[in-house]
């Protein structure tokens, strides 16, 4: 049975980071846009939602027939206890560190490329493993070992850019600008290298990254902006480094008139429900004494007086008072962005900007990355077991959605063994007796 997740992200008064599964629905088949469209609506009908929906995925090239050549290595040393037992007995001889050989799951690129780099520390192994087993047929040469070291030191960056944005109990909104100047950095480098394959390679990675950017650059350059370490800087920081000099105060200056935009609608709003709080609070004035009326002339002239100067003279906005100030300072600490709690921040300053930590609130809660859906489903945990496949659609659903809103409210969490946004399985080689062992991770 197919089935699609659907997670709400919001920030609650108390500022902390919310994420719940509001749907668990079975979409039959052929499941063409048009039919999961009509879920997605229903679903946001249902829960009564009139919100935008941003999801984000990095997608980059692999290198097909290497991926397979290891993957179907690593399968076939999976497949028969003795051909494992073989392979354990050749880590041992070889004295190897390195005890984990580690599957994929093939809908993850995270997932492959923790096969790949982990696959590469056995690279000695699999040579002697086919020349014991007669069997064994398809062993990647050295010039495929040597195309895996090259990728997987380019994707190092990509991963460790999508661990700081994919996690769910922080936001990541504001961490996506600084994160895409690493992969650009990398890519501008690599496409000069002088290997031809990975010049190729990059060069099609390239074209990606650059229709992947401008689909989210204005959402995700206003998120940096509202984070107090990052302000305007940011965007003169990051995109000297995306755009030419010409197109540099270009970029900026849409950044910022679109970014005035929404703060005047969200100040619309505020003031709309301000006002409406003034008029069920008020009313009643009526009956007030008229004992101050006898104020003195004097204080009466200048009160007017007051008035009208103050209504002449522009008041700055929350939004202009907040570009003004200098940067929150987080000195020399290059793990910040898990360490600055940026809703910590903007709840103590929220007084000062009733406005826009109202609006600062709506653009923090926004995911990144699709790994927060994806959690909820698992290879090495079944979410649709054979008693759940012979339930109804909607009892599943009421037990996935019960199961994760009560987790929350009691503070239970899943059981997480590796990698949160991974579905893998490894192969243990038992230390003592040399037996190997298949582990699964939990999601």
């Amino acid at each position: 049975m197919e089935y699609m997740v659907i997670t709400g992200h919001w920030i609650d008064q108390n500022w902390q980071l919310q994420k719940r599964v509001l749907n668990f629905v079975h979409i039959p088949p052929p499941r063409r846009g048009l039919e999961i469209a009509d879920a997605i609506w229903r679903c946001v009908e249902d829960w009564d939602i009139q919100s935008k929906i941003h999801t984000l995925k990095m997608v980059f090239c692999e290198i097909k027939n290497i991926v397979e050549v290891i993957r179907d290595s690593i399968e076939y040393v999976r497949r028969s206890d003795a051909r494992l037992l073989l392979f354990s007995e050749i880590v041992k001889q070889l004295n190897l560190p390195e005890r984990k050989l580690v599957d994929d799951c093939r809908m993850s690129w995270n997932s492959t490329y923790e096969m790949l780099s982990t696959a590469i520390k056995f690279k000695d192994v699999f040579p002697r493993f086919a020349a014991e087993d007669p069997h064994y047929g398809d062993c990647p040469c050295p010039e495929d070992w040597e195309k895996v070291e090259k990728v997987c030191s380019l994707l190092e960056v990509f991963w460790d850019a999508t661990h700081i944005i994919s996690g769910s109990d922080y936001p990541t909104s504001n961490l996506f600008l600084n994160a895409v100047i690493l992969v650009k950095v990398l890519l501008d480098e690599k496409s000069l290298d002088n290997d031809g394959f990975i010049r190729d390679m990059v060069e099609r990675m390239k074209i990606k990254f650059d229709k992947y950017w401008g689909e989210t650059k204005l959402l995700m350059s206003i998120a940096a902006i509202l984070d107090p370490r990052c302000k305007m800087k940011v965007l003169e920081f990051c995109f000297s480094k995306l755009y030419s000099s010409e197109k540099v105060e270009k970029e900026i200056s849409f950044v910022l008139k679109s970014l005035h935009e929404l703060y005047s609608e969200y100040a619309l709003m505020y003031n709309d429900e301000d006002d409406s709080r003034g008029q069920m609070q008020g009313g009643s004035s009526q009956g007030q004494s008229t004992s101050n009326v006898g104020i003195s002339r004097g204080w009466s002239q200048y009160a007017d007086f007051l008035e009208l100067v103050q209504s002449v003279q522009p008041q700055k906005s929350e939004l202009d008072m907040y570009l003004e100030e200098s940067c929150y300072s987080f000195k020399e600490d290059y793990k910040v962005e898990k360490e600055f709690d940026v809703l910590e921040w903007w709840r103590v300053n929220s007084v000062k900007y009733k406005v826009l930590s109202f609006m600062a609130r709506d653009i923090l809660a926004i995911p990144i990355t699709t790994v927060a859906s994806e959690a909820t489903f698992s290879a090495g945990s079944r979410v649709i077991d054979k008693y759940c496949a012979s339930l109804t659609s909607e009892t599943v659903q009421v037990l996935l959605c019960g199961g994760d809103w009560l987790r929350k409210h009691f503070g239970v969490k899943k059981k997480i063994e590796l990698f949160q946004d991974l579905c893998i399985s490894e192969l243990e080689f038992d230390k003592h007796g040399g037996h190997p062992c298949i582990v699964d991770a939990y999601v």
